[in-house]
């Protein structure tokens, strides 16, 4: 195992970025997500596939949260149409059509510029044509899947794809990073970036580091991180008015926690949570 990605090996074990599910009751629209092969999963959390089951009555809107990652994705009716989204800051929402069915790939933080050599920084809160930025791995999906593919026959082919790609990685060498990534998904997202992290450079050298390899400073990626936690806490409305969640999250008072939540996930909590 390549020695930088052996180090992340204990960081994917503290974070879990999860995306909302569709609701049972909405039994139309279906959401699925399965694991990479083994030798990807220090840089791949998984593959997911958003599809219809069948026609919709009216447009679907589509909400993405803020997770901390990188992912590349594609429409698997029509291969060509192949995008890569970046760090956001704040939730997306993508009106899609009556019929649809997206596959992605959800990298971990720091990923994606180690495997292709691109400036996370320049991706952020933005989709772009996945042509312009990786043209090489848009002609590799065009090439190797066919439209309408089955999820788990499309997964083989991205293992294989991206697999060839990590073979072939220099993984970056600075420890730092992976440290500085360790501390602020050990403490949750709660640690103070500007004295907490305390990893040898300043802070300004930091946050160029973050920029580089996450889309964003520390401060907002720890934002992202204790936001994500929350997700994966699944509270009950007890949980979040009578035992004050937010105090336990870092925040001082309720209203900067609903503020912030509201940013990351485009409702309230006790929207998000009922």
């Amino acid at each position: 195992m390549k020695p930088a990605v052996k180090e992340f090996e204990s960081i994917k074990k503290l974070y879990r970025p999860v995306q909302p599910t569709i609701l049972p009751s909405f039994k139309i629209v279906s959401y699925r997500e399965i694991l990479p092969d083994p030798t990807l999963r220090n840089v791949i959390y998984c593959y997911w596939q958003l599809k219809t089951l069948e026609p919709l009555a009216h447009q679907f809107n589509y909400r993405v949260v803020a997770d901390g990652c990188i992912d590349i994705f594609f429409n698997n009716q029509n291969i060509s149409e192949s995008f890569i989204m970046g760090f956001c800051k704040k939730y997306t929402e993508f009106p899609l059509e009556n019929t649809f069915d997206y596959v992605g790939i959800r990298f971990f933080p720091s990923m994606v510029p180690q495997l292709f050599e691109v400036n996370a920084w320049e991706l952020s809160d933005k989709a772009e044509n996945l042509e312009l930025v990786l043209p090489k791995i848009a002609k590799r999906l065009t090439e190797s899947i066919s439209p309408n593919m089955d999820l788990n026959l499309v997964a083989i082919h991205l293992d294989r794809i991206i697999g060839n790609v990590f073979s072939a990685a220099e993984f970056d060498k600075d420890y730092r990073l992976y440290k500085a990534l360790h501390l602020i998904l050990k403490n949750w997202g709660t640690i103070e970036t500007e004295s907490e992290l305390d990893i040898g450079i300043s802070p300004r050298q930091l946050r160029r580091i973050f920029n580089h390899y996450i889309g964003t400073t520390p401060k907002t990626f720890s934002k992202v991180v204790r936001f994500q936690n929350i997700l994966n806490a699944k509270p009950s409305q007890q949980n979040l008015t009578q035992n004050k969640l937010f105090y336990d999250v870092g925040f001082y008072d309720q209203s900067h926690f609903i503020k912030d939540f509201k940013n990351f996930y485009g409702v309230t909590p006790t929207r998000a949570f009922r």
